[in-house]
């Protein structure tokens, strides 16, 4: 028996360090990493068991050749030579008929690693292909922070030890960053107040002092009004704001007016009182942190909503005491050199067009000029977890749509393939890791063999780029290779003794560049209140998408401790844990309409019908319905899932998914 060091390769902010025990070629026991600094030897309940998935008896093992219709999961096993041909004369075909945009690729953060995640990026822009505008999770978080911070580097979210308020705001982290919740009870426990802000009673709400329940796409509205007391009541930092803010005045006099705690209260769902209170006991705690989530981004007023709470510490002058700030996550970009090494947008002789992938339904289906003649799908489920579902199936059922999927698993997405190609896991294969919840990198090697014949991402571009008879030195070079270019790189984010651990392994703490004379790295070197060069130069009360909808009950698609979206159903052991795909209600609403706890109910709008199990329950508010997970279509009665009901619409700002903003109504089954 060997051990070995590994990381967790999820869409995670954690990315956890591993050890993995391997016994006669096979991995038998995955732990938390106790000299990690971030895992500390802790796991979340879906990687305890990550053996199960690596050798799961659903693993696909060679490629394979549809023989049945498309989403019937018909298939025959094919050599990779013949698949990869099979691939490249199509494409060929395509390209020479309709140009290279006429080929789509669809990917997102199946593997957080930087290279295989974005191994794809090289050789679809030498093919010419349309380009992914990969924005499902939370650019609008991003757009809005940057609305009034810019580029200022992420605080170090640790530094939530030292504070005495700390705010969980629209993030279960009890299932979504375990590692920040334990921080946070840690805190707890040497005095300081925790609260937890969310749409419906969460397991994380139930681990604080206090939790407040906001209507969703509400939170900004609860900033607002927190805003509006805190100047009202003369509890503002007006020293801090005269050096470090910009725009302040005109927030105050032209904004702040309109959003009394009465006013805001009907927006957020929360007593005039409460916000009150909150703004009071906000004010006067000496270093208030606010964890921000990623959930109430996505929401049609998603960038504005981060943009408004954004302005709290400002306003307060929480940044200018240890552990006061705001914490939205890392961005380290800059530590490694992604666009040189890998991404290669330099083999593009060409922009092409960009297709959002929160709108691959509108793509498949309506798209022309080319149309879409082919889609490569990647460590990504979209016939699961993207907008729209019917409508993105009604593509993958269209005759003329090659469809080649590159997984593991025997996915939704991968049911309508023509071709299934074998991925390896992040076990079988080499990466570099940077962590979007934390500072800190890790590198790793694989420490199995690949199961059957599966092959990683880049393998399998470096196969394609051969089959179409390029002869570029770059897509011969193995992952390795790629690894060691990021790492041989000159930056104020890490020096030669971290880069040495680094190539051994070894977790490491990215600094991000900082100067203490001027902490703001905006255009006006303060904090940006007001940014004329957004096109709502102020923060101010912006309404959500579905609040036009017509349907009564606002939905909320929530996380689960059990998977993380459509991943990890895989395991029955996780699976059973959910019991079924639950659909929980208040008894008020529940009773309104006749139904009972246990009852099979249809959830239904303008984009389609979805079956669930009704639970009735207190923990969601009046005019709320909660679902949590992405379930995989074989286990749910009908077929469909949770995105047969949300909307291709985009956020206000970065053109993220609005998942959570939507609107339904139920009737038995």
């Amino acid at each position: 028996m060997t051990t070995h060091r590994s990381i967790c390769p999820y869409d995670c902010p954690d990315t956890c360090g591993l050890l993995v025990e391997v016994e006669n070629g096979r991995a038998v026991r995955v732990s938390g990493d106790p000299d990690h600094p971030v895992t500390r030897g802790l796991l979340c309940p879906k990687m305890l068991h990550y053996e199960q998935t690596v050798h799961s008896p659903r693993r696909l093992t060679t490629p394979l050749l549809r023989t049945g219709g498309k989403g019937t999961g018909k298939f025959v096993p094919i050599s990779w030579e013949d698949a990869i041909q099979h691939t490249c004369d199509r494409w060929k075909e395509l390209t020479a008929r309709y140009g290279g945009e006429s080929i789509l690729p669809y990917s997102y953060a199946g593997t957080m690693g930087l290279v295989q995640r974005n191994s794809g990026h090289p050789f679809f822009h030498k093919l010419g292909a349309s380009r992914l505008e990969r924005t499902i999770c939370s650019p609008a978080k991003d757009a809005g922070w940057r609305a009034v911070m810019g580029e200022t580097p992420a605080m170090d979210p640790a530094d939530m030890q030292q504070s005495d308020l700390i705010i969980l705001w629209g993030i279960n982290a009890a299932a979504t960053s375990i590692h920040a919740m334990r921080d946070a009870r840690a805190a707890r426990q040497r005095g300081a107040r925790v609260w937890a802000i969310d749409t419906y009673r969460t397991p994380t709400c139930d681990a604080v002092d206090e939790a407040f329940i906001v209507k969703p796409g509400g939170d900004g509205a609860l900033a607002l009004g927190m805003m509006h007391v805190l100047v009202r009541d003369g509890l503002v930092d007006r020293d801090f704001i005269a050096t470090n803010v910009h725009g302040f005045d005109e927030f105050e006099q032209q904004v702040l007016p309109r959003c009394s705690p009465e006013e805001m209260s009907s927006v957020c769902g929360l007593p005039a009182a409460t916000i009150e209170r909150m703004a009071r006991e906000y004010a006067a705690a000496l270093a208030p942190f606010i964890r921000l989530g990623s959930g109430l981004t996505r929401y049609g007023n998603g960038a504005m909503t981060v943009r408004t709470i954004v302005c709290l510490p400002a306003v307060s002058g929480a940044w200018q005491r240890p552990g006061g700030g705001i914490f939205p996550g890392t961005s380290t970009g800059a530590a490694f050199p992604l666009a040189a090494v890998v991404t290669r947008e330099d083999f593009m002789t060409a922009p092409t067009r960009m297709v959002s992938m929160n709108q691959l339904g509108q793509a498949l289906n309506e798209l022309s000029d080319p149309p879409v003649g082919s889609l490569y799908v990647y460590h990504s489920n979209p016939a699961s977890i993207a907008p729209d579902q019917n409508a993105i199936i009604r593509g993958l059922l269209r005759d003329d749509l090659f469809t080649v999927v590159h997984e593991r698993f025997l996915t939704d997405t991968a049911r309508y393939a023509d071709i299934v190609l074998p991925a390896t896991s992040s076990l079988e294969q080499p990466d570099l890791y940077r962590c979007y919840g934390n500072y800190v990198s890790q590198s790793c090697s694989a420490v199995i063999s690949p199961i059957g014949e599966s092959k990683s991402n880049w393998e399998v571009f470096s196969l394609l780029a051969e089959g179409m008879g390029w002869e570029e030195p770059f897509f011969r070079q193995p992952a390795e290779k790629l690894i060691e270019q990021l790492l041989d790189f000159d930056t104020s984010w890490r020096d030669r003794e971290m880069t040495d651990r680094l190539r051994r392994g070894e977790p490491v703490f990215l600094t991000p560049p900082r100067d203490p004379q001027h902490p703001w790295r905006t255009p006006s070197g303060r904090i940006e209140i007001l940014n004329t060069r957004e096109a709502e130069p102020l923060p101010r009360p912006l309404p959500t998408h579905a609040e036009a909808d017509g349907f009564p009950l606002r939905l909320q698609p929530a996380v689960t401790p059990y998977a993380l979206n459509s991943s990890f159903y895989e395991q029955d052991d996780l699976r059973s844990r959910q019991t079924c795909m639950e659909l929980m209600i208040n008894p008020a609403d529940a009773g309104a309409r006749g139904l009972t706890d246990g009852q099979q109910v249809l959830a239904c709008n303008e984009s389609g019908e979805v079956a669930f199990c009704l639970k009735v329950t207190e923990r969601v508010p009046a005019g709320t319905v909660v679902t949590e997970g992405v379930w995989w279509s074989e286990f749910i009665p009908g077929g469909r899932g949770v995105n047969a009901l949300t909307s291709q619409r985009l956020t206000d700002g970065g053109r993220g998914s609005t998942l959570y903003d939507v609107t339904v109504e139920l009737r038995r089954a």
